[in-house]
């Protein structure tokens, strides 16, 4: 039995997947499988994952007759593991070659640690762009990473890098990503591992994190249709992230994620749930000084709300 699962999710990346396999195959440790799990490309990433199929023992393939999405081809990798520890990485994104034994040393003094890392930001051509992960929004630098950072996921849901994350599979206990989810699955993911244990936290880069027009974020982040998907998804995370941890979270944190949901709706044209959503914030902490906000806020929430067939536009707007 292998120590380490990689699981690599796969979907039309043939131009980025043989370098994404060979980054997992020449790691400085080598007692881990790799599955991957190809989402019914329709490039050649198939006959490429088959030819590394063949040639190396350590990799197993699952192919999906259909498109299902990463949530879904992220759980099915992780239903077949069988390590000790579980990894996952995308096929477009690179590891360090010393990125699993750097982490497995870390987990020889607590193994029930969840260990990522910062990672490095590559274009297209695989050329670092000059900034980190953590940096590429210039939100995130300064948050809390090692610990217990349930507060801090609460509150940016991009702070994990998906491909560095190492984690004992038993302590998964059952918990997958959300299917229903199209953006947010890995945030609401790594919510309730955090609810659950402490995060460490390498400030090195032991994985690259590639930036192209074709990747599920895309350069700029989802457009049009996508970015209302995006939105939608953000509000039903922070209503799950309310409903189930209310007793982690403070008055404060409350109001802060009702508000945030509010802002989403008024940024989707629905500002009947809008206005309801900073009410609700504005009575879960009354004293919070951003209320000093609300007055004006209302205000123009319900010259909204009365104007029929509102066009979308920004919360902040």
């Amino acid at each position: 039995m292998p120590l380490v699962s990689v699981v690599m999710l796969s979907y039309n990346h043939e131009k980025f997947l043989p370098e994404a396999i060979e980054s997992v195959l020449n790691q400085d440790f080598d007692n881990f499988e790799l599955i991957i799990v190809d989402d019914a490309s329709t490039d050649s990433s198939r006959h490429i994952i088959q030819e590394y199929a063949e040639k190396d023992a350590r990799v197993r393939v699952i192919l999906h007759k259909k498109n299902c999405g990463i949530a879904k081809t992220a759980n099915d990798g992780f239903a077949a593991a069988t390590g000790k520890f579980l990894a996952d990485i995308a096929s477009d994104d690179l590891w360090m070659k010393e990125k699993l034994s750097t982490q497995l040393a870390v987990l020889q003094s607590n193994d029930d640690l969840v260990v990522w890392s910062e990672g490095e930001v590559i274009d297209e051509m695989g050329k670092p762009i000059g900034s980190s992960f953590s940096g590429r929004t210039g939100g995130n630098v300064s948050r809390r990473k090692s610990g217990d950072i349930f507060r801090e996921l609460s509150h940016d849901g991009g702070l994990i890098f998906q491909s560095t994350v190492l984690v004992k599979r038993a302590n998964l206990n059952g918990m997958r990503f959300d299917e229903s989810l199209v953006y947010a699955n890995d945030w609401k993911f790594y919510l309730d591992l955090a609810a659950k244990y402490e995060f460490y936290y390498i400030p090195e880069p032991l994985a690259r994190y590639r930036i192209h027009p074709s990747n599920a974020w895309g350069v700029k982040g989802p457009e049009g249709p996508n970015w209302r998907i995006g939105c939608q998804d953000q509000i039903l995370v922070r209503q799950y992230l309310l409903k189930r941890y209310p007793h982690l979270m403070s008055a404060e944190d409350k109001a802060i994620e009702l508000e945030r949901i509010g802002r989403l709706y008024f940024a989707l044209g629905q500002n009947k749930e809008a206005v309801m959503y900073f009410f609700r914030a504005f009575a879960c902490a009354p004293l919070r000084r951003s209320n000093l906000q609300y007055p004006q806020r209302f205000l123009r929430l319900t010259r909204r709300v009365l104007t029929p067939k509102s066009s979308y536009r920004h919360p902040d707007s």
